[in-house]
């Protein structure tokens, strides 16, 4: 058994004091996104300037200032980012009518020359295609030519990593790496860079709020970042916190978290998200393990070979590098002070 910590600070990200340099092992975060209105009160609130642009109706000029707002963020992420450490950023770009012209804001390009400045070693990005229900697939003169524009339906999901390979140099080290493995199968569907099987996820939030919807991203997003960029018992850290989504997939995996949110409002539903771990993480487990015997049986019917075993399970691997995997699981939560502390145990084979 051991113990994972998730500390909340209801703060601005621009100023992490509270994190040591070189301290995070990774960041999963999804900034506002600027000039999607949603966000229009809140980024003009924190600076009168962006608001000041936004009621002259200057599109190219408050785009930039809102991204003013960001950059402090990234200098921070690569200050507590460790070296090797990776920073995922699911954005997604804006589109936008301003005095009659309806553009692209590139939310994603801008993002990426912020974080190149600092010394982000840009790698290949994901395209998260979120499936849609609308009827209607374009927007202007629909049949008729040079009128019309194409639906945008994906984010990004930017893979950045601070200086080189990170090393495991100690035994402990690599055995964590080897307990941290993920299936051959796994690895196959998720390190491709268009993800079209995640939904996007309820954005209501309840009355009381400063706003009404959460912005969150799927929990099974976060929750694959983190198996493909870290390790279990790494921190995790989390920027634009929200209602907790970072925290909570951390907490189911096996990893510490740390992050900040600005909006204190959100507290409650932190603390929802944080309850409910054991359950999920021990679904997420179960769920996991079935994919992997459904995979295992349908290549042997096939005729295919697995010549390894998982040392701990017994069951079937494709690779000798899945040989050491275990699966951790949430057994408890506590609130305590700025946070909550999660128990976490191995899966039993």
């Amino acid at each position: 058994m051991f113990r994972t910590t998730h500390t909340v600070h209801f703060d601005v990200a621009a100023d992490m004091s509270p994190i040591g340099n070189e301290s995070v092992d990774l960041i999963v975060t999804s900034p506002p996104y600027p000039m999607i209105a949603m966000w229009d009160a809140s980024l003009a609130g924190r600076d009168s300037r962006t608001g000041k642009l936004l009621s002259e109706e200057d599109g190219p000029g408050a785009f930039e200032s809102m991204h003013q707002q960001l950059d402090p963020v990234w200098r921070e992420c690569w200050r507590v980012l460790r070296e090797g450490g990776f920073a995922c950023v699911n954005i997604g770009d804006a589109v936008r009518t301003v005095r009659g012209t309806f553009q692209l804001y590139p939310n994603h390009a801008r993002i990426l020359s912020a974080v190149l400045s600092i010394g982000f070693s840009p790698l290949p990005a994901i395209i998260w295609r979120k499936p849609t229900n609308a009827p209607t697939k374009f927007m202007g003169s629909g049949m008729l030519p040079a009128g019309a524009y194409v639906t945008l339906e994906h984010e990004y999901i930017l893979i950045l990593r601070k200086g080189g390979k990170r090393n495991f140099r100690t035994e402990e080290a690599r055995s964590l790496r080897q307990r941290s493995a993920i299936f051959w199968e796994e690895r196959n569907q998720w390190f491709s860079d268009v993800w079209v099987d995640l939904r996007g996820t309820s954005q209501e939030l309840g009355p009381g709020g400063t706003r009404s919807r959460s912005a969150a991203f799927p929990l099974e997003l976060a929750q694959r970042l983190i198996y493909m960029y870290s390790v279990q018992g790494d921190v995790v850290l989390d920027p634009f916190l929200g209602t907790g989504t970072t925290a909570a997939a951390s907490a189911m995996v096996g990893r510490h978290s740390a992050g900040f949110e600005l909006d204190a409002s959100l507290e409650k539903a932190i603390d929802a998200q944080m309850d409910g771990v054991v359950e999920s993480g021990r679904a997420e487990v179960t769920t996991r393990l079935a994919a992997h015997q459904f995979f295992v049986q349908t290549r042997l019917d096939d005729g295919g070979e697995l010549k390894h075993r998982n040392a701990y399970y017994g069951f079937r691997v494709m690779t000798r590098q899945e040989r050491g995997m275990v699966l951790t699981l949430p057994d408890s939560v506590a609130k305590v002070n700025g946070g909550h502390v999660v128990e976490q145990v191995d899966h039993p084979p």
